[in-house]
């Protein structure tokens, strides 16, 4: 077979198959349908709906870095003693809200996954909160009333943890709440011999009228046979807001242990849009625990301290503090810390 006939059969065969396939309709696959997240709304700003679910999920959290002062200082979070004067941190926080309507109200779970780094090497990450909320029930591990404090960095009117696992009712109204709380405190105070098995009652009552907030919290603690009880409040005067709290312990128990009685004021002054600058004082009558932690010694204390808090962008914020805690038979001991923080 010659070149010129083999070109020839060539484009016949060519030209029979290209007729067969045009006889033939091609059919393309139908593209599924692509479902794009939908901003939710019924609960604030950045919720949007899990896709296919009428769930809606929020996702939020900052990043924190902080240089503290102080004598052997170690930031909260790792165990080793520090024999330094200053120590670093940063941490990482995010935060899951899922929120969804039933016939009980908003059905709403949260978890924060927390990350602390002293270093590099050493590292604690921990479940900070995941809980369960629905029709004023709340289920879980998160932070308790006794978490609150005022607003500057001087007040020592908390628990020394206030993360248990707990389970509490809480009545909201507008410009009011109450409830109660039966909670773990297996990592809080206990007496020397005994273990870690308390169980504590608490109670909060709070809100807002026109100018003044308020919030009162008590806890008894069942282990220690002690409780706590604390007032608090805040009123909008002049530039600023002036804040007060008076505190008093029975006996050094899981909910307040610093002091018998304490009584701490501060004044929050809006220098401008972006500063704040809020000075404080406590007095602790009887303060520290002596004796296996079953009672309070006979020695006051007081502590004096500035915080200054500063909005350099939109979700950048800076924050300083210094304070001089002066108690009676100690040396004045003098302590501070600076924070950047990005939230999101």
């Amino acid at each position: 077979m010659t070149i010129r006939m083999m070109l020839i059969s060539s484009a016949a065969a060519l030209a029979a198959v290209s007729g067969a396939q045009a006889a033939d309709a091609i059919v393309a696959a139908e593209p599924e349908a692509v479902e794009y997240v939908r901003v939710c709304d019924a609960y604030g700003t950045g919720y949007f709906y899990i896709p296919g679910t009428e769930t809606c999920l929020k996702v939020s959290g900052y990043i924190r870095f902080q240089t503290g002062a102080g004598p052997n200082r170690s930031e909260t979070g790792f165990g080793a003693v520090n024999r330094s004067d200053w120590d670093s941190y940063t941490r990482g926080q995010v935060q899951f809200t899922a929120k969804s309507d039933t016939e009980y109200g908003p059905l709403t779970g949260v978890i924060v996954l927390q990350t602390n780094a002293d270093n590099a090497s050493s590292q604690v990450a921990k479940l900070d909160s995941a809980y369960i909320d629905i029709a004023g029930i709340r289920a879980g591990l998160f932070y308790s009333w006794w978490d609150d404090g005022l607003s500057g960095e001087t007040d020592d009117i908390g628990s020394a943890v206030t993360l248990h696992n707990s389970l509490r009712y809480q009545y909201e109204a507008d410009g009011f709440y109450a409830g109660v709380s039966v909670d773990e405190l297996e990592d809080s105070l206990y007496s020397t011999g005994e273990n870690a098995n308390n169980v504590g009652v608490a109670v909060g009552i709070g809100g807002k009228a026109g100018i003044f907030t308020y919030q009162v919290t008590a806890g008894y603690d069942t282990d220690n046979e002690a409780g706590a009880v604390r007032a608090m409040g805040t009123v909008a005067i002049g530039p600023g807001v002036l804040g007060l709290a008076g505190i008093y312990s029975s006996d050094p128990n899981a909910y307040y242990q610093k002091s018998e009685w304490a009584i701490a004021a501060e004044y929050a002054i809006k220098a401008t849009d972006k500063l704040k600058i809020t000075p404080g004082v406590q007095y602790y009558g009887n303060y520290g625990a002596i004796n296996g932690n079953t009672e309070f010694s006979n020695n006051d204390a007081w502590k004096y301290g500035v915080t200054v808090d500063y909005q350099i962008v939109d979700n950048l914020y800076a924050k300083a503090t210094v304070n001089y805690l002066d108690a009676d038979n100690a040396d004045g001991v003098t302590t501070g810390f600076f924070r950047l923080q990005r939230a999101f």
